[in-house]
């Protein structure tokens, strides 16, 4: 976009999604809890990420890290570590992804936030900070990644029950990265879906000030 285009009001006017893609992301999206055998292959992996990526985290720091987990040798070393309830789920599942903060995500600030890069810096000062500043941000990035799932015409499954510990000994053992989240994703399978929970009232949510 050049400088006219930035001043110009109709570029700069935002487009809204039709009811359809609402009923997709939203409205109508629920958590599936069975898969087809329909195949997810790499391609639209990388292609959810590369939707996913675009979501604002703070300073653009971008601590969210995305192991993809294939059926087989490494997808049994993670099911061992899900809680009992949801192996099966993610054994089943035809993608599975562990999404993880990073917790260095400072090191690439002079590339992220090039204005400012002495940030990094402030980071690597300040622990406590720094870990805060990671799973506040990376938690944002995974619901820009189950809208993305969703987005591509997929069923996702996210899923919080398993040994975060047990998790990153087996697949992070240099300690860099912390898992937070397991997201199964594919084609719904048969009776995906369980009844849907009500939501909060307006009145029960909104407040005007």
């Amino acid at each position: 976009m050049n400088s006219k285009e930035y001043s110009d009001p109709d570029a700069l006017r935002l487009g809204r999604l039709d009811e359809q893609a609402k009923r997709v992301l939203f409205t109508e999206a629920r958590t599936a809890n069975t898969f087809a055998d329909t195949p997810v292959p790499d391609t639209e992996l990388r292609d959810i990420w590369e939707l996913a990526k675009w979501g604002p985290t703070a300073a653009n720091t971008q601590p969210l890290r995305v192991l993809y987990v294939h059926p087989g040798e490494a997808r049994d070393r993670l099911v061992k570590h899900m809680d009992e309830g949801n192996r099966a789920k993610t054994a089943s599942a035809p993608a599975v992804a562990v999404l993880a903060t990073d917790t260095r995500f400072h090191e690439h600030i002079p590339d992220l936030l090039p204005f400012r890069p002495e940030l990094k810096d402030t980071f690597a000062a300040n622990a406590e900070l720094r870990t805060e500043a990671a799973k506040f941000n990376a938690i944002l990035q995974a619901g820009y990644f189950i809208l993305s799932v969703r987005a591509h015409g997929l069923a996702v499954g996210p899923m919080g029950g398993f040994d975060s510990a047990g998790m990153d000994s087996e697949f992070f053992p240099d300690g860099r990265l912390h898992s937070i989240l397991v997201v199964n994703i594919g084609h719904p399978g048969e009776d995906p879906w369980f009844p849907r929970l009500p939501r909060l009232s307006d009145d029960d949510v909104l407040q005007w000030a």
